[in-house]
């Protein structure tokens, strides 16, 4: 097993507590920091798994804590959340880095989400944000008169 510095744990338990799965932080890992290291080793610092023996405190504090601030934005089901989305949609671009038309397909699915194309909001105001105004009262006399109009010309 690697050897690892400071900033390469804390990176890795970070990307952990982010609920990467271990074989991406391995990859990120050699791509950041040009550093090989099994996918065992990787593991083993996910305070929530068994093979986490050694881990210092400060770790899984940090662990912790960055748990906490990253479920903070998330529901139970993360792709209902917007931002695991848009972090799914940085990876596929980061991925796709050198084919422009998936890139691009990406860029925009990533602007109709934040521009919240895809949510069932309705306004439930009047025009402009001004409140909804109730329909006028009309009188029993005039409504009845008004019905028996529209019957005799049906």
């Amino acid at each position: 097993m690697a050897v690892l510095k400071e900033p390469v744990k804390i990176f890795i338990v970070q990307a952990l507590a982010c609920r990467d799965r271990p074989q991406e932080v391995v990859d990120a890992v050699r791509q950041e920091f040009g550093v090989d290291i099994p996918l065992q080793q990787c593991a083993a610092y996910d305070p929530t798994r068994p093979t986490c023996r050694k881990l210092s405190a400060d770790l899984k504090k940090l662990f912790f804590d960055t748990r906490e601030k990253f479920d903070a934005g998330l529901i139970d089901i993360p792709i209902a959340n917007k931002h695991y989305r848009l972090k799914q949609y940085q990876k596929q671009l980061e991925r796709n880095s050198r084919n422009t038309t998936m890139s691009l397909k990406i860029l925009e699915q990533a602007a109709k989400d934040v521009g919240g194309q895809y949510t069932n909001r309705q306004e439930v105001t009047g025009k402009d944000g001004e409140p909804l105004h109730p329909p006028a009262n009309v009188p029993l006399d005039d409504y009845i008169a008004a019905r028996e109009q529209l019957k005799d010309e049906y």
